[in-house]
C-alpha cells in the first residue's frame, strides 16, 4: 500500500523547499507530516509517539535554520521520522527498520542532514558541543550546533557532564529539551519534578508570557532592552520559582517554557535565538503522541505500537491455533516477583525500562523494593552494588547494549567488591529492526574477562528461572551475569519447579556418533543448533549437541570428554566472535594440550544492519541452515584428514 503525502508535503524533498512556504502554511504543513507518519507507521511499523510529538519543533527548525551547514542533532533519534522525511526520505520510508532499508535512527552514512548516529540516549549535547568547539576552531562562526534532547534523556548523567562542560566553553550551542514527562516509560526524579515545576507555575507563566511580548516590541531599538529584560526573567525565575534556575545556574540562557505545538511561534523564537551567542536552552512543553488520541492517552503502549488500524485504533495481533512461549522479558517478570516474595532480600533495579525489561510486574506488586532510577545505567549498577553491601540481593535488569554504558562500574564497584548483584541482560544478541545501535552483541566478551563473575545464558525459559533462583542463593553471593534475547522462547509451559543449577556445568542435548562433530551453543541460538542436528540425522550424519550454559566457568569436565569423543567442534553464539565463548573454548583447548579442528559460529567482526533477527542469523551463518553447514564442511575435512593419514 502506497502512502500519499499532502500537496505542501509532496512538494519537499528538502529544507531549501520548505524554507518557500510562508509562515502561516507551516500549520497545514505540520498537519500533513503528522498525517504521513500516522498512515505509514500504521501500516509499515515503527516507533510512533516520539515522532508526532515533534512534529512541529521539526518543522520550525528545517523552516528556520540552514540545514545540514546548521547541524541537528537528536537525542536516540525515536522522535527523528519527521526529520528524515523533510530531508529527502520521504519515498524510502516505507523500508524503514526493514532489512538493507532506511535505519530507524539517525545515521550519519544515511545522509548528510544526520549529523550524528544515535540509538543510545543523552548523547546530543556532548556531541553538538564537539561540533560548536570545532567550529569555532576552523572559524566557522556563522555556524549553528542544535541538539534536541528529551527531558527522559537528560537524566542521563552524560547530558550533565555536556551542560557542564558547554556553560564555561560559551560554544554558539542552542539545546532544545523536549519535554513531555515520558522516555518510554514515564520519566521519574527529581529532575522531572522540578521542570513540572516550572511549567505549571501559573504566575511565572503569565509574567513571562508578558516579558517576551514586551521583548518583542523593544527589539527593534537594539540589544539593550534584550539585555534588560533577560535580567528580569532571570530574577522573576528566582523569585516567582522560589528556587535558582538549574541551567542557568551552568550558565545556559534559559528560554521558556514555550508551547512546542504552535509552530509558527516556534519558528519566530528559533528566528531570534539564532542571533544570541553563548549556550542556549529553550524549554519546549510538548505532548508525546500528540495529534493522535490513542497515543496520547497511553503514551507507554504507542510508544512503539506494531502495525495498527488508523480508524479504530486496533493494534494487530496474530490469533495462535495453540498455545505460545511467552518472551524471555515476561518470564523474567514474574519469576523475579515469584523469588521476591520467596527471599524478601531480593529488591530489582532498571534504568528507564519497566515496562521493556518487565521489571514492572514486581514493581506493581511490591513497589518498596523495586527501582526505576532513570536513563543512568552506571547509577543503576552502583546504586545495586550499594544495595548489595547491605546484604540485599540486587537484580539489576538492563539491555546488553546498555549495560556497556555501566562497564566500569560492573568491575570496580561490584566485581572488585564481588558484591551479590545479579544482572539480567536482556535484548542479548541480534534484537532486529533496531539496528547496530541496539544489538547485544558484546556481553559474553565483556563480561567473561572479569574476574570473580559469573557468565550463563539459558537455552530456554526453564532454564532461564532456574539460573535466576540459582543466582540469588546465598552460596553464589558474587556478580552473577544472565543474557537472554528478545522475543519469544520455545516452552508454551514455561512454569517449570525451581531448581538449582549446579555453577559451570552443561548439559547434553544429544549424543551423537562418535569420532564425528560435536555442537557447543550457549543460550536460546542452541534451539537453531536442534534444528540442525535434526536435519543432519535425516541426512545420516549424526552430530552431538552440547548446551553449555555457562561461558564462565565451562564445564571443563564435560569439554576434555567432549574432546575424547569427538575429532572436532563447531560453537555457537549469538554475540561477538572475537572474545565470545568460542574463543573460551579455544583457550580451554588451548592450554590443555588438546589439539583438533574448532569452527566458530557467530557476530563477526563486523557492524551488521538491521533486519529481523532470522534473516541476520542466515546473514552471519549460524541460523538452522548455517550450523547445519559448517557441520557438514567440518565433518567433510575430518573425514578427508582420516582417509589421508590410513592411505599414508
Amino acid at each position: 500500500m502506497i502512502v500519499e503525502p499532502g500537496p505542501l508535503l509532496a512538494a519537499i524533498d528538502s529544507p531549501d523547499d520548505l524554507k518557500k512556504l510562508a509562515p502561516e502554511q507551516l500549520v497545514q504543513l505540520s498537519t500533513e507530516l503528522r498525517e504521513f507518519i500516522i498512515d505509514s507507521v500504521s501500516i509499515y511499523g515503527g516507533h510512533f509517539g516520539a515522532s508526532l510529538g515533534v512534529v512541529e519543533l521539526t518543522v520550525a527548525l528545517h523552516y528556520v535554520f540552514n540545514t545540514p551547514h546548521d547541524q541537528l542533532i537528536w537525542d536516540v533519534g525515536h522522535q527523528a521520522y519527521g526529520h528524515k522525511i523533510l530531508t529527502g526520505r520521504r519515498e524510502q520510508f516505507p523500508t524503514n527498520r526493514r532489512y538493507h532499508g532506511m535505519s530507524g535512527f539517525p545515521k550519519r552514512s544515511e545522509s548528510e542532514y544526520d549529523a550524528f548516529g544515535v540509538g543510545h540516549s543523552s548523547t546530543s549535547i556532548g556531541a553538538a558541543l564537539g561540533m560548536a568547539v570545532a567550529s569555532d576552531y576552523k572559524g566557522e562562526f556563522d555556524r549553528q550546533h542544535i541538539a534536541v534532547i528529551g527531558d527522559g534523556a537528560m537524566t542521563g548523567g552524560m547530558a550533565f557532564e555536556a551542560l557542564n562542560q558547554a556553560g564555561v566553553v560559551n560554544s554558539n550551542l542552542l539545546v532544545i529539551l523536549n519535554d513531555n514527562c515520558m522516555s518510554i516509560d514515564p520519566n521519574v526524579g527529581a529532575l522531572k519534578e522540578y521542570l513540572t515545576d516550572i511549567t505549571t507555575s501559573r504566575t511565572y507563566n503569565k509574567v513571562r508570557d508578558e516579558l517576551w511580548n514586551v521583548l518583542g516590541k523593544l527589539s527593534k531599538f537594539g540589544p539593550n532592552p534584550q539585555q534588560i529584560a533577560r535580567k528580569v526573567e532571570a530574577a522573576m525565575k528566582a523569585t516567582l520559582l522560589k528556587q535558582s534556575n538549574l541551567f542557568e545556574a551552568l550558565k545556559f540562557r534559559y528560554f521558556g517554557p514555550v508551547d512546542g505545538h504552535d509552530v509558527q511561534h516556534l519558528a519566530t523564537i528559533l528566528n531570534d535565538l539564532k542571533s544570541i551567542p553563548g549556550p542556549k536552552l529553550l524549554h519546549c512543553v510538548t505532548v508525546k503522541g500528540k495529534g493522535y488520541a490513542l497515543a496520547e492517552k497511553d503514551q507507554t503502549l504507542w510508544h512503539f505500537p506494531g502495525l495498527f488500524d488508523k480508524i479504530t485504533g486496533e493494534i494487530s495481533k496474530k490469533t495462535p491455533d495453540k498455545p505460545q512461549p511467552p518472551k524471555y522479558q515476561d518470564v523474567f517478570g514474574h519469576t523475579l516477583l515469584e523469588l521476591a516474595q520467596a527471599n524478601d532480600k531480593i529488591m530489582g533495579v532498571t534504568p528507564a525500562m519497566p515496562s521493556g525489561s518487565s521489571l514492572n510486574i514486581m514493581m506493581e506488586a511490591l513497589p518498596a523494593r523495586t527501582f526505576d532510577v532513570g536513563i543512568a545505567e552506571q547509577h543503576a549498577v552502583t546504586f545495586s552494588a550499594g544495595l548489595a553491601t547491605q546484604g540485599l540481593v540486587p537484580f539489576c535488569n538492563i539491555y546488553s547494549t546498555f549495560m556497556q554504558r555501566g562497564y566500569d562500574q560492573v568491575i570496580h564497584d561490584v566485581a572488585l567488591q564481588n558484591l551479590h548483584v545479579v544482572f539480567c541482560l536482556d535484548r542479548a544478541g541480534f534484537v532486529g529492526a533496531d539496528g547496530p545501535t541496539h544489538h547485544g552483541c558484546y556481553d559474553l566478551a565483556y563480561m567473561r574477562c572479569i574476574p570473580n563473575i559469573v557468565v550463563s545464558a539459558p537455552m530456554n525459559e526453564q532454564e532461564l528461572r532456574n539460573l535466576m533462583y540459582t543466582a540469588q542463593l546465598p552460596e553464589n553471593a558474587g556478580p552473577f551475569s544472565i543474557r537472554y534475547p528478545r522475543g519469544e522462547g520455545v516452552m508454551p509451559q514455561w512454569r517449570t519447579p525451581l531448581q538449582r543449577v549446579a555453577i559451570g556445568t552443561g548439559r547434553v542435548v544429544r549424543e551423537g556418533e562418535e569420532g564425528g562433530v560435536a555442537i557447543l551453543s550457549i543460550g536460546h541460538i542452541g534451539n537453531y543448533a536442534v534444528r540442525a542436528t535434526d536435519t543432519l540425522a535425516a541426512e545420516g550424519l549424526d552430530a552431538g549437541h552440547y548446551d553449555m550454559r555457562f561461558c564462565k566457568p565451562l564445564d571443563e569436565e564435560m569439554l576434555r570428554d567432549i574432546a575424547r569423543r569427538y575429532r572436532a567442534i563447531v560453537t555457537v553464539e549469538d554475540g561477538c566472535l572475537p572474545g565470545g565463548f568460542g574463543s573460551a573454548v579455544l583457550e580451554f583447548l588451548t592450554d590443555h594440550g588438546i589439539n583438533m579442528p574448532v569452527r566458530r559460529l557467530g557476530i563477526p567482526d563486523r557492524v551488521v544492519e538491521h533486519g529481523t533477527q532470522d534473516e541476520l542469523y542466515k546473514e552471519c551463518g549460524f541460523d538452522a541452515a548455517g550450523i547445519a553447514q559448517a557441520v557438514r564442511e567440518l565433518s567433510a575435512k575430518v573425514t578427508a584428514v582420516t582417509l589421508e593419514t590410513v592411505l599414508r
